[in-house]
């Protein structure tokens, strides 16, 4: 009897020192991945972002803006055949404008897409006081991603969204993330990825190319804390 006890207890103190490694593996990686790429104290100074690109798409690049004020507003605008589009997200409301795709005016976002929506204003990235955000986090160990060895973490946001993201084992850098979203009433699995990291004057390191599944961008500027306008968060034709 006092084997079979010791048996028991052996493998509950196992279980438990299990758990707790991949707790603190998580939050390692995390920590490591945020020193990598300027530490906390330099993105929490981030309060506003101009990005300027383009998108190849099916061989044509198509120029795009991206304007984002923390937790306030953000605007996409992209330019093709001639004709302007944009979407815009704010912390109150969302529109969608895409004159190259048939629409005559800018159509209003759902109120439900809209509130699904507000992570995405937080231009200091999840990552960032992620438990005070009510993120949480659970390491899923490692993968190779096209010859890259990764270590992987599943983040889940308070709105239950999950995201799956890679991490290079030898830089900490945030190479891939893979989520499920809807379109169109159906669940469908993106990918997106990041490469060619350039460290800011700010200090801060950014992803140079990045791609959402619909044509590789390239990024050919950033400015950190520029002044920008609440005019270009309103709609307009």
């Amino acid at each position: 009897m006092r084997t079979i006890k010791i048996a028991i207890m052996a493998a509950a103190v196992a279980c438990v020192s299990s758990f707790s490694t991949f707790a603190q593996t998580a939050e390692e990686v995390i920590k490591k991945h945020i020193d990598a790429i300027g530490g906390e104290a330099a993105w929490k100074k981030v309060n506003s972002i101009k990005m300027e690109g383009s998108i190849n798409y099916s061989g044509t690049e198509v120029p795009v803006t991206v304007y984002m004020k923390h937790k306030k507003a953000m605007k996409a605008e992209f330019s093709y055949a001639g004709m302007t589009g944009y979407t815009i997200l704010t912390d109150k409301a969302g529109w969608v404008y895409l004159p190259f795709g048939g629409q005559t005016k800018p159509e209003p976002m759902t109120e439900d897409d809209v509130k699904k929506s507000q992570e995405d204003l937080d231009v200091q990235g999840k990552l960032i006081d992620y438990k005070a955000k009510g993120f949480t986090v659970t390491f899923l160990g490692k993968d190779d991603v096209e010859g890259t060895e990764c270590f992987k973490i599943k983040v889940v946001s308070p709105a239950k969204k999950e995201e799956t993201m890679y991490f290079d084992a030898t830089n900490f850098y945030h190479i891939r993330s893979t989520s499920k979203v809807d379109m169109n009433g159906k669940e469908v699995e993106m990918t997106q990825t990041y490469s060619n990291f350039k460290k800011l004057p700010e200090g801060i390191v950014w992803a140079m190319n990045q791609d959402s599944g619909n044509g590789p961008m390239t990024v050919k500027s950033v400015e950190i804390n520029k002044t920008i306008e609440d005019a270009v968060f309103a709609p307009k034709n």
